[in-house]
């Protein structure tokens, strides 16, 4: 039986896991679905009940775990705390413990929600796309950094970029292994024309992309990609980009779908067991008013079954029934168009359980 925490989180995070959670359970009742889960606190929630975004005891609980099932964390309760003690933090220990260095963000446009992105029909129809994102290493993790004060009493913040050839290899394979069950293209994303760091990140990537010849390799600054993503989406395949620069392309790229709420995730070691979450936060402007869309976590957890429980066919029952809610015409608000029906976050994730 396959063994995953559940870490609802802040925010809207304990409303749109329940539905996850909600859709799995269906999944095991109707489909024998083996899976056991249990649940534990991370960010905002764990600050409150233990003084700390993760504990040692909830760490070991993911590290034992076959699967992580993550909501959200963080919102403006905290927002005055120390940076080293804020709730996002416990998140990004997660990813250094689990040793979570790759994390994959499909941008996929369901036919249904066409008219829900801001771009032009023609611009986005059809769009499938796969952003690879290397989660454990770059400027969120780089050492040194702070604030210091300089000898003329102003303060000066700075951070550290820093990839080691190792890091590039392994990230550049998973983006590489994936093309090859795709369409066979990756686009390498750097600003090599200022950076020493992606200038590296560009050499290793190609001299990886040699062990693929199967796979097309381009590469793209990234200033022209942000670009891109919004003039031809479609041109692109896999990208593979470094933890910055993936964070923020894989959250423009979510409004490509008609909603961030859309935007499934996973983040895997390199054993495939991984930590699977919605791309987008904790919402708390909207937090416990039935509002927030689920569907970006119910597709998570689809992703939860194919990467690490190597359960396709229940993974494949996921993603039609989401197809099949959308078919009807539900829609939850921020993908809510005329002629539409509007339901409510619990309502959407009943629809969905009910579609199995």
């Amino acid at each position: 039986m396959a063994q995953v925490l559940v870490l609802p989180g802040d925010g809207i995070g304990p409303e749109i896991v329940a539905q996850a959670v909600k859709v799995l359970l269906a999944l095991k009742e109707k489909h024998g679905l083996d899976i056991d889960l249990s649940e534990g606190l991370v960010g905002g929630a764990s600050i409150d009940a233990h003084n700390t975004p993760l504990t040692e005891a909830t760490l070991a609980q993911a590290q034992a775990a076959d699967a992580v099932l993550l909501g959200a964390v963080g919102g403006p309760k905290w927002d005055g705390m120390a940076m080293s003690d804020r709730p996002e933090k416990g998140l990004l220990a997660l990813r250094k413990g689990l040793n979570l260095f790759a994390n994959l963000r499909p941008a996929i446009l369901y036919p249904q929600l066409t008219h829900a992105s801001t771009l032009k029909p023609e611009v986005v129809s059809g769009l499938d796309l796969l952003i690879v994102r290397e989660l454990t290493g770059g400027i969120y993790f780089g050492q040194p950094r702070g604030v210091r004060t300089l000898e003329n009493g102003e303060r000066q913040g700075y951070n550290t970029l820093v990839y080691s050839e190792s890091e590039i290899e392994r990230i550049a394979h998973v983006a590489f292994k994936a093309a090859q069950k795709r369409s066979k293209r990756v686009c390498s994303i750097d600003k090599s024309n200022v950076l020493e760091t992606t200038a590296l990140w560009k050499e290793v990537v190609t001299r990886i992309a040699a062990q693929y010849p199967d796979v097309e390799l381009s590469h793209m600054l990234v200033d022209n990609a942000a670009m891109q993503l919004v003039k031809a989406p479609k041109q692109f395949d896999v990208m593979l980009a470094d933890n910055m620069f993936g964070d923020i392309l894989s959250d423009e790229a979510s409004m490509l779908t008609g909603s961030i709420g859309m935007l499934a995730s996973a983040s895997l070691n390199e054993h495939n067991k991984g930590m699977y979450e919605p791309s987008h936060g904790s919402a708390p402007d909207i937090a416990g008013k039935d509002l927030a869309n689920p569907i970006a976590t119910v597709l998570s957890a689809a992703m939860m079954l194919r990467y690490s429980l190597a359960d396709t066919v229940n993974a494949d029952r996921i993603e039609a029934a989401v197809g099949k809610v959308l078919d009807a015409g539900l829609r939850t608000g921020d993908i809510w168009t005329e002629g539409c029906t509007c339901v409510s976050t619990s309502q959407m994730g009943d629809a969905i359980a009910a579609a199995l």
